[in-house]
């Protein structure tokens, strides 16, 4: 017998974030079996490989990355499509969809990886927190003092949170599997071939658009709750970072990260963004926030417990919205 609301879209998304918060990367898991991430990144390298050739016209490369981007996120969404039509009966069927929601959510593990930037500086110095914010940031890690590393990792865990947690969230409640398949698709497009750098600038335009796009209503909701989680340390935190959010969102050089990484700027009173070094060169980015630019492994950890409380309350609104969908029905 199936219960009313099993398969209900909330209530499997909160069991997929809970999944995620317990296990993270289920690296044991993957160690055997390939994740779906890298899947999806072997089918981009195979795509970029044959269509990206430099001999080719500006023009044709753009044009094949197009064709890349609509065949891949198509696929991706196909793919969705299918395991979704054979996971919608019975409890082995819903636990099947958590277990697939948790495994392309990145809370657990985007905390990780910025907690070891917080580590790294602590125990190993400089050295140990570029190791570490290398595996998080675009930029070259050794272009950065202590306060840069610390800096960007506040500001890659802001982005993230939209990108890694809001967004899938999101697109998942909008589309199913299908949305949450073809939007991480696409968010993995762009982080491998949305660049501005000679070889990517034209063949990945398509990618970085359709991100820039998929983004535009999930980058503000993070910033929200990164605002409502201030709350719970102190409410004049959150009037500050809100306050931040709507002056500063529009100024980074994305149409999308700043928004988050203001919001957390002005919860922690930081200065974050600005000019950074970036492998194909310098962007002039203005601050965003007031106060210092200087980061420590206290505003990392700061930081991490402000993400934390913003995961929660994403939890509790989606369980939420679910008990109020369900509360008053009868079973």
């Amino acid at each position: 017998m199936t219960l009313p609301g099993l398969h209900d879209p909330l209530l499997l998304l909160y069991a997929g974030l809970m999944i995620d918060a317990l296990f993270g990367d289920m690296r044991p898991l993957f160690g055997v079996v390939p994740h779906p991430i890298v899947l999806a990144g072997r089918a981009i390298s195979g795509f970029e490989h044959r269509f990206n050739r430099p001999q080719r016209s500006v023009g044709a490369r753009r044009f094949r990355g197009v064709v890349t981007v609509i065949v891949l996120v198509g696929a991706a969404a196909v793919c969705g499509w299918a395991i979704q039509s054979l996971c919608h009966m019975g409890f082995i069927g819903a636990a099947a969809d958590a277990f697939i929601i948790a495994v392309l959510m990145a809370q657990r593990s985007l905390f990780e990886h910025v907690a070891a930037v917080s580590s790294g500086l602590l125990h190993q110095g400089l050295a140990g927190g570029r190791a570490a914010v290398a595996h998080i940031v675009g930029r070259d890690p050794y272009s950065l003092d202590a306060p840069g590393v610390a800096r960007a990792a506040i500001e890659s865990l802001a982005e993230n949170f939209s990108d890694g947690v809001v967004a899938p969230a999101l697109w998942y409640l909008v589309l199913g599997l299908p949305g949450l398949f073809a939007y991480k698709m696409a968010n993995t497009l762009d982080s491998m071939i949305g660049h501005k750098s000679e070889r990517y600038r034209a063949f990945g335009w398509a990618a970085a658009r359709l991100d820039d796009v998929l983004n535009l209503v999930p980058a503000p909701l993070s910033g929200l709750l990164l605002a409502g989680a201030a709350a719970f340390e102190r409410p004049a935190a959150a009037g500050n970072s809100l306050r931040i959010m709507l002056r500063d969102g529009r100024k980074h050089r994305s149409p999308n990260a700043g928004w988050p990484e203001a919001a957390m700027a002005g919860a922690l009173g930081l200065m974050l963004a600005g000019p950074r070094q970036y492998h194909e060169g310098v962007v002039a980015d203005p601050f965003l926030g007031e106060g210092t630019p200087v980061a420590t492994v206290t505003d990392i950890n700061r930081a991490l417990r402000l993400y934390f409380r913003a995961c929660l309350l994403l939890g509790g609104l989606v369980l939420g919205a679910w008990l109020a969908r369900h509360l008053t029905r009868p079973w």
